[in-house]
């Protein structure tokens, strides 16, 4: 149960601050829409439909990078989303943000610059110090309540996220709450049946910290993606080496060898490490190989084979809960897509809670035509779904609990 105020606590028709996170691709200049405009939209919509003068900041990119850019394009995307015209300043707290905030009307909406452009935004410092920024103090009073909705950004101890709420009543927007509770649930609910958690992606140190941390509320994981690879390796089987053109896994082999020998010692029989493994041949088609069969590693396997996925998907078939963090292969060419998209179908279709977190893999449910209504919870958030599967702090979301 969450234990901050959300939008069901805050009184209609006010002047609200409210921060979300349109962080987004940007190609050749062209910001990208994304499913962060369509979930935000719903607390944005909500707040204008209750007749209060909306107020937006987000952030996007960081200073020095190609993605740093203005959020005007934002503004047109999002009023798509919302089905109502979000107006743009260029200016975060100066003279013409308070301006263009104090003609707004009821059920009117305004999405500040870019909020990495104040140079007191970014630093990580306590919430104390952030409530004491100019950023804060000169906006703060312009306004009756702060709404975080960015719960993908709430590890971050920027101003516009922890400062604020120090500053004035604070709220939690409807992102906010949902990522929330979905996210605490495999630490905070206790389920009757099996727990299942299926691993992968590229960033194997992140794929153990979460092994570690819930060791002891998952049953099964079920593994593949970089650290599978590392886990077979340590199993004996020579695989999760770098080859010529691809260097992801040696560095972090050595960073991880001594933790993942020590969690297949302690716990190999709740982890499930793929049968088989799919690689592109000479015809530019997938094949197959039994990982018994693997004499040395000569080519990329790019994901897991097919009797791996009826594998896994037999025990998440079973299972009273489902969590996914991380692709299973490069699912981003339909070639090598069996692995993901099977254990998302194999989820959609059994009746279990479920939550698949992180931007890549919940990405794969549109590109391969699935409902996000046949699951329990899409998470939009990466860097705070980790975070919150291995107990550690959202800065974020304690200001608001405080």
């Amino acid at each position: 149960m969450t234990s901050f105020k959300t939008l069901d606590d805050l009184e209609d028709g006010q002047r609200v601050l409210v921060r979300l996170d349109l962080n987004s691709p940007v190609e050749d200049g062209e910001v990208q829409d994304n499913r962060r405009f369509d979930r935000h939209a719903e607390t944005v919509r909500e707040l204008a439909e209750r007749d209060f003068r909306v107020v937006l900041m987000a952030h996007q990119g960081r200073p020095g990078r190609d993605t740093f850019v203005s959020l005007e394009q934002h503004a047109e995307i999002l009023g798509d989303h919302v089905g109502r015209d979000v107006a743009f300043v260029d200016d975060t707290f100066g003279d013409r943000a308070i301006s263009a905030i104090n003609d707004l009307e009821g059920g009117e909406i305004l999405l500040l610059e870019n909020t990495r452009m104040c140079d007191e935004e970014l630093p990580e410092e306590d919430p104390e110090t952030k409530a004491e920024t100019e950023f804060v103090r000169a906006l703060a009073p312009a306004f009756d309540a702060y709404v975080n909705d960015a719960y993908s950004a709430a590890h971050r101890s920027h101003a516009s996220l922890v400062g604020f709420p120090l500053a004035l009543p604070a709220y939690a927007g409807r992102v906010m709450e949902t990522e929330y509770e979905a996210n605490t649930a495999i630490a905070e609910r206790a389920f009757d049946g099996e727990v299942t958690m299926v691993v992968g992606g590229t960033k194997a140190t992140d794929v153990i910290d979460v092994m570690t941390a819930l060791e002891d509320k998952v049953d099964t994981f079920l593994l593949g993606g970089i650290a599978g690879e590392l886990f077979l390796r340590a199993d004996g089987v020579p695989v999760g080496r770098d080859i010529e053109g691809m260097d992801l896994f040696d560095d972090q082999w050595e960073a991880n060898e001594t933790t993942i020998r020590s969690l297949i010692d302690d716990y190999g029989d709740q982890i499930r490490l793929a049968l088989d493994l799919a690689y592109e041949d000479e015809d530019d088609e997938r094949a197959e190989i039994e990982v018994g069969d693997i004499e040395e590693k000569d080519r990329a396997f790019l994901d897991v084979g097919s009797n791996t996925v009826s594998e896994y998907a037999a025990t998440i078939e079973s299972s009273e809960a489902v969590f996914v963090k991380g692709a299973l292969g490069l699912f981003e060419d339909e070639r090598f897509a069996d692995g993901t998209v099977g254990v998302l179908e194999a989820i959609s279709e059994t009746d279990c809670f479920s939550v698949v977190g992180g931007g890549d893999t919940s990405r794969a449910i549109e590109m391969y035509g699935m409902s996000e209504d046949d699951f329990g919870h899409v998470s939009i958030a990466g860097g705070a779904y980790i975070r919150a599967l291995t107990g550690e702090r959202l800065v974020g979301v304690e200001v608001l609990r405080e």
